[in-house]
C-alpha cells in the first residue's frame, strides 16, 4: 500500500465520513480496548495485529478493515485515551487562577494519566513519532483533540491567530516532553517545568475583552 492509499472497500471508521452502526461501533471499542491492554502490559511491540484481533474477538482481516496498520491502531488508541481524558476534564476542569495555570495544570493531569501506564503511553508516542502521511487523518484527529482540550483549559472559544499559534507550540512541547521522560532523558520534576514555562506564552498572546 502506497503513503496515500486507503485499504479497499473499508468498514466506515473515523477515517471516512459515514457513521457507525451500533454493532461497528461495539467492534472499533473492543479493539481499541484490546489494543490498549497489550500495549499496556509490554509497549509498542506486545501490540500484534493476530493477537490484538484475537483479545477482541474479531476476524484478523476484520481487524485490518479497521485499522490498516499497528500505526494507525495505536494513533487511534491515543485519540480514544484523549477523548476519555477531554470528557474527564469536562466534569472536573482545571481551577487555575489564569489561563496558563489551568493549561499547565491540564496537561500534567494528561501527563500523570500517561505516567500511570508508562507502556501505553511509550507505544501510542512511538506511534505518533513513525506516522506516515498515510496515518494523517488520526494524527489531525489527535492534534485537534489536543488542541480542544486546551482550549477549554484556557476559555476561548474564538482564539486569535496567535492564541493558536502558542497553542501550537504548547502542544509541541508537551509531546517533547513525553518523549524526553520516556526516554529516560527528563525527570517528572523537569516535564512540570517545561510544561509551565511554555505556558506562559499564553500570556503574551492574551488580549483585554477577547472572548
Amino acid at each position: 500500500m502506497t503513503a496515500d492509499a486507503r485499504p479497499a472497500a473499508p468498514v466506515p471508521t473515523e477515517r471516512t465520513e459515514s457513521p457507525l452502526t451500533e454493532r461497528q461501533e461495539a467492534r472499533r471499542r473492543r479493539i481499541l480496548h484490546a489494543s490498549a491492554r497489550l500495549a499496556g502490559r509490554g509497549g509498542f511491540e506486545a501490540v500484534q495485529m493476530r493477537e490484538v484481533a484475537e483479545a477482541a474477538g474479531v476476524a484478523l482481516g476484520t481487524l485490518y478493515r479497521y485499522f490498516p496498520s499497528k500505526i494507525h491502531l495505536l494513533v487511534a488508541t491515543m485519540q480514544d485515551q484523549l477523548q476519555h481524558l477531554h470528557t474527564t476534564l469536562r466534569k472536573r476542569p482545571p481551577a487555575g487562577d489564569d489561563a496558563a495555570q489551568r493549561v499547565a495544570e491540564t496537561l500534567m493531569r494528561a501527563f500523570r494519566a500517561l505516567q500511570r501506564e508508562p507502556h501505553l503511553a511509550d507505544a501510542m508516542v512511538r506511534a505518533l513519532t513513525f506516522a506516515d502521511r498515510s496515518v494523517s487523518p488520526e494524527v489531525d484527529t489527535v492534534s485537534r483533540l489536543t488542541t480542544a482540550i486546551i482550549l477549554d483549559a484556557m476559555g476561548l472559544e474564538h482564539p486569535t491567530p496567535e492564541q493558536l499559534s502558542a497553542v501550537r507550540v504548547i502542544e509541541h512541547t508537551w509531546h517533547s516532553a513525553l518523549i524526553t521522560w520516556l526516554s529516560g532523558r527528563a525527570s517528572i520534576a523537569q516535564v512540570k517545568i517545561d510544561i509551565e514555562t511554555v505556558c506562559r506564552l499564553i500570556d503574551l498572546t492574551s488580549k483585554p475583552g477577547r472572548d
